[in-house]
Order: structure tokens, then C-alpha cells, then sequence
């Protein structure tokens, strides 16, 4: 029922998937845990106070059903099989605890989140100890069923034979009594146990599609911890490590491939972790250490075999949008998101999300209008990031020639300011009075809606003749504040047009700007960044480029979109090791 419920929420039935949990939610902890996840849902897109409270009580609510004593599962386990000769009952025993502890676990990593919303220090401090409690949680209980998984397999295998003095490794047999007997091989017996007894011992406790189910849902979670702790920053990992936190990629991209396939009612949700790692994540952050389309062909395998199970799921939908996004297919993608869009009607969040990525399309083929009318739309019925929506905004409306309409746009973006910690809100008001102090045309306007592109990884995204369009805009500007951002931008339109050398001269011209580094104080480490990339791409400046990153890394502190960079730096140097052992 659980999974039924969270199938139903991603094929569009979001009222009807929050009734159905609720409705149950007091008789079961999987749907307690069901209807938390709703609400943490609804709560992270769209950041409203009474919302985040609302999740944060549902969750707290769910934690306390699943509440249980501290004794150890193997324990548990051991207990079970001395005390009882009922193996349905001490199998389900095992499994709810099991289960609850993975609920805890779950709930606590969505409290956690909730707290670093906040982005007050305080609740940093309090998240991070959260997270640390749910990391022991989700290893300890990881760790249990690969063992009972383990046994398991191990007693299907091998013949069993029991003595009446226990040898040495009566514990591990007592592991492999937690699981059914599935075996056909048959049994030896050199005891003068009774003949029942043997047989109680194995068949008491978990069934191996229980385990399975059971190492599907930690998984998630698991899954989700090694992976995102994989992306921290490096001069944050330090931090991490203090309390605990590993983070291993491969492993947690391994775990939720596990999830995604199991039965539990996460393994939906398994699945969009995937595609939007493959999808967003990656392409973002270049965790490949280059820009290439790494994680699509997984990303298209992954819409493939679940088109059956979600044909007309809005949220599948535009995952496949994405993919058409970053293959270039523009026409395609804008088809995926506008559909997206409509089957959405009933959850205005994702679709914000779709007028986002359609904004996004329409700068791409630098049709700007509707760029303008997406974006517009956000800024009046969003109540979160109305300050860099009005920036978009006003740089699409500027591009497509109203200057005027533009400029009263550019006013409103210090009004509707109100993250004073976000970076991407300090960045939309920084560009936005930089726009108002100097005479407005529609080149500037444009050179905005590129660095946005550039800065969001969108233009690979661009076909060859936007390029070209691109670079004869940046060709005619002359503004000295923006002579530094216009020679990286040009390095990068150089850079996706493969013209090497043009790349590497304009990238040369922008890290030795010092004239526009207190309006654009990103210029000069990303641009010293895109040498290294393009210098690492030759064998015989590999060397050379090595030396750029690391310069990048070491020489600049400060500026904007800092922490976004040195993942790339992070992720390009270990790419470089994997290829060249230092």
C-alpha cells in the first residue's frame, strides 16, 4: 500500500497520495513514514514556513511511532531464536525492527535538511549532528542485513550439519537460522538433537524476499548519504569527516541502483535520485572531470524500462527533458517540459520547475521573449527566489530590445531581495545595480543572459549558429567593467565551438583583468580554471594544465560561486590521477 501510495504521487495523483497515506498513517509506520514524505515534499518546493513547520511535526510524529529500545538487531535476532520456536512470528519481529529503524534513520536525514534552510549557524550545527545520528543508523542497519543476507545465501548453498557441542562459530549458524531454509540439498545430522529441532532452528526468523525488500530501503538512504557527501567541497570535507561521514560516489550510486530495483516503497524514489543525479548533478558540476555527456545513455536506459510503470508521470517527463536538454535537442526538450507542465496542473511546484527549464530552452535558442514570459510568470506567483527570477527577467526582456521595461524590472530586484546568505540572490543584485549605474543596451542585456548560461553550464547546450550569434555580440562590446567576463565568455563560446587556441587566448586576456575584478570577482579563478580544463585535454600540456588548477584552487579566496568551482577543480584533478598516477 505504501508503494501504491508513493506510485500514485509520481503519476500525478498528489491529493489522492496524501489522502491514502493519511488515512493510515496512525496504523502503519510505513504509512506514517509515506504521509511525512509528502509533507517534507511539498515543504522543500515550496519553502513556506507553515509548510516546513507542518513536515517538521509530521516527521517528528512518525519518528516517535517508530520508536524502539536501543538493543542491538543481531541481538534482537539471537534473542528471538533462543526464546521463541515460532519462526512467522520472530521473522516479523525482526523485519519491524528492522524497518522502523530504517524509518528513524529517514526521518531524521529530512529534519536535518529542514534545519539547514534555515541557514542560521546554529542550525547548521544542530543539522550536522543530526546527520550523524542517521549516518550510524543507516551503516548499522546496512550493515546487519548484508549480513543476514550473507547467512542466508550461505544456508541456500551449503549442507548444514549440527553437532551437539557448538563449535566456534556458533554465531555465525545462528545467523543463518534467521533465514528460511530454501536449499534442496539435504541435510546431515550427527546429533542426538530431536529430529524437530534442526529444522525450528533454521526456519525461525526473516525470509529472503524480506531482506531484500529491507536492504532496498536503506539503501535509499544510504545510497543518498555517500553520494551527496561525495560532492562537498573539499576544504568542507574536513568538517565532515570530524563527524563521521564518509562518501564514496560509486558505492552510493551502487546502493541506490539496489533501491531503485527492490520492492520497497522507496524504490521509486530511488529512481529519481538517479535521474536527477544523471541529469542535473553531473552535467552541473562536471563530476566527470570534463563536459562531456557522461550519465545520459543511464539516465535514457533508466525512462526506458520505467515508460511502462510511469507513461504520463510529469515529473519522468521532464527528466526526459532534461535529457533532450543536454543533447542538444531543443524542440524536443521544450515539448517534454510544456507537457510536463500541463500533466503538473495539480502541483504548482513542478511547475515551476518546468517554466524554469522552459525559460532556460528559450535563451538557449535565444529567443528571448519567451524566455521573458516564463520567467515573469515565476517572479509573481513564486515565493521563493523572486529576486533572481526578476533578474532573469529584466536580462531576457533588455535582449529582446524593451530597455525600458528592463530597467524597471532591474529596480524591483533589490526589493524582492531577501536571502542576504544566498549566493545566487547576491548575485542577481549585484548584476542588477551594476545595470542600472551604467547606460542600459540590449548587447549588456545579452552578455547578461550568457554569463547565466555560462554559468549554469547551459551553453554546450547551444547549437553552433546561437554560438556564432553569441560571439559577435561579446565581439562589439566595449564596456570596461565588463571586459574581463566579456574575454571569458568568448573563451567559452571558443571553447563549444572547439576553436583551441581563440579559447585559450581569451581565457589568458580575462584571468589578467584587474580592472573589472571588484564587479566580477569570479572572472579571474574561473577563467585561470578553463585554461587548466583545456591544457589537460593534450597529452603534452597536461603538465601545464595540472599547474592551472591547482592555481585556481590555491591563489583565490572570496568570490562568488567559490564552493561550485572547487568541486570542478576537485573532480577534474581526480579525474586527472585516475588517468595519470602522480
Amino acid at each position: 500500500m505504501a508503494l501504491q501510495g508513493i506510485n500514485m504521487l509520481l503519476n500525478n495523483g498528489f491529493k489522492e497520495s496524501d489522502e491514502l497515506f493519511r488515512r493510515y498513517r496512525s496504523q502503519s509506520p510505513l504509512m506514517s513514514f509515506g504521509a511525512s514524505f509528502v509533507s517534507f515534499l511539498n515543504a522543500m518546493m515550496t519553502f513556506e514556513e507553515e509548510k516546513m513547520q507542518t513536515a517538521c511535526d509530521d516527521l517528528k510524529t512518525t519518528e516517535k511511532l517508530c520508536e524502539s529500545d536501543s538493543v542491538g538487531v543481531l541481538e534482537t535476532i539471537r534473542n528471538k531464536i533462543k526464546k521463541s520456536m515460532d519462526s512467522q512470528r520472530s521473522g516479523v519481529v525482526v523485519v519491524d525492527r528492522l524497518q522502523r529503524q530504517i524509518i528513524v534513520a529517514d526521518c531524521q536525514v529530512y529534519l536535518a535538511v529542514l534545519s539547514f534552510v534555515k541557514q542560521e549557524l546554529s542550525a547548521y550545527i544542530k543539522g550536522g549532528w543530526i546527520l550523524r545520528k542517521a549516518w550510524k543508523m543507516y551503516n548499522k542497519c546496512h550493515s546487519d542485513i548484508s549480513q543476514l543476507q550473507a547467512a542466508c545465501q550461505q544456508t541456500t548453498t551449503e549442507p548444514t550439519t549440527t553437532t551437539t557441542t557448538m563449535p566456534d562459530n556458533a554465531n555465525h549458524n545462528k545467523l543463518q537460522a534467521a533465514c528460511q531454509q530454501t536449499t534442496t540439498e539435504p541435510t546431515t545430522t550427527t546429533t542426538t538433537m530431536p529430529d524437530n529441532a534442526n529444522h525450528n532452528k533454521v526456519e525461525s526468523g526473516v525470509t529472503t524476499e524480506a531482506l531484500d525488500r529491507l536492504k532496498g530501503s536503506v539503501s535509499f538512504g544510504y545510497g543518498l548519504f555517500h553520494l551527496c557527501i561525495s560532492m562537498v567541497p573539499p576544504h568542507l570535507l574536513k568538517i565532515i569527516n570530524l563527524l563521521g561521514f564518509p562518501g564514496d560516489r560509486l558505492q552510493g550510486l551502487a546502493a541506490l541502483a539496489y533501491a531503485s530495483e527492490s520492492k520497497d516503497m522507496k524504490a521509486p524514489l530511488a529512481t529519481l535520485a538517479l535521474l536527477w543525479y544523471h541529469t542535473v548533478v553531473l552535467p552541473f558540476f562536471a563530476l566527470d572531470g570534463c563536459d562531456s555527456h557522461a550519465g545520459l545513455t543511464e539516465a535514457k536506459e533508466i525512462l526506458h524500462r520505467k515508460s511502462l510503470v510511469y507513461p504520463n508521470s510529469s515529473l519522468f517527463i521532464f527528466f526526459k527533458g532534461r535529457v533532450h536538454r543536454l543533447e542538444c535537442h531543443i524542440n524536443s526538450a521544450l515539448a517534454c517540459f510544456n507537457d510536463a507542465l500541463e500533466l503538473a496542473s495539480g502541483q504548482r511546484e513542478i511547475q515551476h520547475v518546468c517554466l524554469y527549464e522552459i525559460g532556460w530552452c528559450s535563451m538557449i535558442e535565444m529567443n528571448f521573449e519567451d524566455a521573458h514570459q516564463s520567467f515573469e510568470r515565476l517572479k509573481n506567483e513564486s515565493r521563493w527566489s523572486q529576486c533572481y527570477y526578476a533578474y532573469l527577467t529584466g536580462v531576457c526582456q533588455g535582449a529582446s530590445g524593451d530597455l525600458d521595461g528592463a530597467s524597471g524590472v532591474f529596480k524591483d530586484v533589490q526589493k524582492l531581495f531577501k536571502r542576504k546568505n544566498n549566493q545566487i540572490e547576491q548575485f542577481a543584485v549585484k548584476r542588477a545595480e551594476r545595470l542600472r549605474k551604467i547606460p542600459l543596451s540590449r548587447e549588456l542585456c545579452i552578455l547578461g543572459v550568457i554569463e547565466v548560461l555560462y554559468l549554469w553550464k547551459a551553453l554546450p547546450n547551444c547549437s553552433s549558429s546561437k554560438l556564432q550569434v553569441m560571439n559577435q555580440v561579446l565581439q562589439r562590446l566595449d564596456e570596461a567593467s565588463c571586459r574581463g567576463l566579456k574575454h571569458l565568455l568568448l573563451g567559452a563560446v571558443h571553447k563549444c565551438h572547439g576553436n583551441t587556441r581563440d579559447a585559450v587566448q581569451s581565457f589568458q586576456m580575462a584571468a589578467r583583468d584587474e580592472y573589472g575584478r571588484q564587479t566580477n570577482s569570479y572572472v579571474q579563478p574561473y577563467a585561470v580554471y578553463e585554461l587548466g580544463c583545456v591544457l589537460l585535454a593534450k597529452p603534452e600540456t597536461v603538465g601545464k594544465g595540472r599547474s592551472f588548477l591547482l592555481q585556481a584552487k590555491e591563489d583565490f579566496t572570496g568570490y562568488d560561486f567559490e564552493n561550485r568551482l572547487h568541486v570542478r577543480i576537485h573532480s577534474a584533478l581526480a579525474s586527472l590521477k585516475e588517468l595519470v598516477p602522480q
